[in-house]
Parts: C-alpha cells; sequence; structure tokens
C-alpha cells in the first residue's frame, strides 16, 4: 500500500469518482437530518429544563403552613423530575464518545428493532443510514438543548408578563413571542452546529453508512492507495464546510446590523 502522494495515484482513483459523489450526498441528508432531529429533541429538552414541575412541593410546607427553610424535606420539594431527567440525559450524551453512542445505537437498539432493508436513491442502505442520523440526532440535541434554553432565557422576562396581560397561555407565549425571538437569536449557533455534524459524521462509516469516509474506506480496499483518497475526502469536506461557515458568518452580520437599527 502506498503511503507517499503520486499524481499517478489520482488516475487509479479516478474511476470511483462516483463512490465519492454519493458519499457527498449522503454526507449531507445525514447532516440536514440529524440537525432537524438534533433541534426537536433539544427545544424539548430545554422546555424540560426549564420546568417547574414539582411533584413534592407540599414536603417543604410545615404543618403551620409555613415555608421549611432546610433540611432532607425541603430538598425533596425542589425536586424536579423533568429537569433531572433532561439534564441526566445531555450530561451523559455530552461525556461520552459519538462512536460508543452509535454502536450502543445500531448494536443494541436496532439489533433487536429490525428495519426494513431497502435503499434510498438506489445506494444509500435505509437499515444503516437511519441508526447513523438517530445516533448523531441524539448526540446533536444534548449540545443544542443548551443553546436553546440559553436563547429562550435571553429573551426579555417583561415581554412574558406582558402576554400575560394581554391573556395570552404560557403555551401562546412561548410559541408567538419568546419562540421566535430565540430562534433569531440562536439561528447561527445552530447553522454552525450543522458544520459540525457535516464532519462528525464521517463516523458513520464505522456502521456501513455509505458517506465520504465509506467511499475511501472502499478505494482504499480496491486500488491499495491511502493517502490520494483521503486528500480527496479532506478537499470535498473543506468545500462542503468553508463556504457553509463564510455564509453563516455573512447572515449573522446581517442580522447584527438589523438589531442595531
Amino acid at each position: 500500500m502506498d503511503s507517499f502522494i503520486k499524481i499517478s495515484n489520482f488516475s487509479k482513483i479516478a474511476p470511483y469518482a462516483e463512490l465519492f459523489w454519493q458519499g457527498l450526498l449522503v454526507t449531507v441528508l445525514l447532516s440536514l437530518f440529524t440537525v432537524v432531529i438534533g433541534f426537536c429533541l433539544a427545544l424539548v429538552l430545554a422546555l424540560m429544563r426549564m420546568s417547574n414541575v414539582r411533584p413534592f412541593r407540599f414536603l417543604g410546607i410545615d404543618r403551620e403552613g409555613h415555608q421549611r427553610e432546610r433540611g432532607v424535606l425541603v430538598a425533596i420539594s425542589k425536586f424536579n423530575p423533568l429537569d433531572f431527567l433532561a439534564t441526566a440525559y445531555v450530561e451523559i450524551l455530552r461525556s461520552t464518545p459519538v462512536i460508543v453512542q452509535i454502536f450502543i445505537i445500531y448494536f443494541g437498539v436496532f439489533g433487536i428493532i429490525q428495519l426494513p432493508n431497502f435503499q434510498v436513491f438506489g445506494f444509500i442502505k435505509f437499515s444503516r443510514f437511519f441508526p447513523g442520523v438517530v445516533a448523531l440526532g441524539m448526540n446533536s440535541g444534548a449540545y443544542l438543548c443548551e443553546i436553546i434554553r440559553a436563547g429562550i432565557q435571553s429573551i426579555d422576562g417583561g415581554q412574558t408578563e406582558a402576554a400575560r396581560s394581554l391573556g395570552l397561555s404560557r403555551t401562546q407565549n412561548l410559541r408567538y413571542i419568546i419562540l421566535p425571538q430565540a430562534l433569531k437569536n440562536i439561528l447561527p449557533a445552530i447553522a454552525n452546529e450543522f458544520v459540525v455534524i457535516i464532519k462528525e459524521s464521517a463516523i458513520t462509516y464505522t456502521i456501513g453508512v455509505q458517506d465520504i469516509m465509506s467511499a475511501v474506506n472502499a478505494v482504499k480496499g480496491a486500488t491499495f492507495v491511502i493517502i490520494e483518497p483521503l486528500l480527496v475526502a479532506t478537499a470535498i469536506y473543506f468545500c462542503l464546510c468553508f463556504p457553509t461557515s463564510k455564509l453563516i458568518a455573512y447572515f449573522e452580520r446581517r442580522m447584527s446590523h438589523g438589531d442595531k437599527r
């Protein structure tokens, strides 16, 4: 196997250009679906973390009806199961390697749940693509959760009071007033997460997803050339991520100018 860069090796991998185009399409689709799933999951997690559900609130009140100041009962009365579950999920997913999560989802979850074995566009194996999307989406949701929560909390509390004075419910206030403004603030961060997912999606080739790195692996096995396919993959990732990052920065500047007005 060649370990040095040779111009002649690029002609050897040229017949496999279609594999890289297919890998490019899979990578883009994988990233898009991952961000959508991650955002929906993150929104639910953020609302859970911001909830005020305390089923044992009554334990913090003594027999005379006064609020207890300290003790075990006070700690239990402040327990929020929704916040606990969401926090545990975020901390676990952010503290473990992505490849471990992918293997658990693919071999553990979808080893039990049998997915239909068909191909999308004639080459994307659904039984491998879908577990990759789920695993990356779950991981992305853990990171986007904090971004969304920070965006919601950045909205002035006076707007919530104004919404209440107009007779809007908490759901209506969140849907029509808080979320639209929060999304505007966090849109650049969500777009940047898309760029991160493009790069992180390379790990899914370990479960057979036909992304760019899978194309590299296939070309390496067929031609015994490794450096040149890696350089092609590097160029493809760069052409995906660099323009996207610059486009995000451009829109971020435009949005900040609008706020200054």
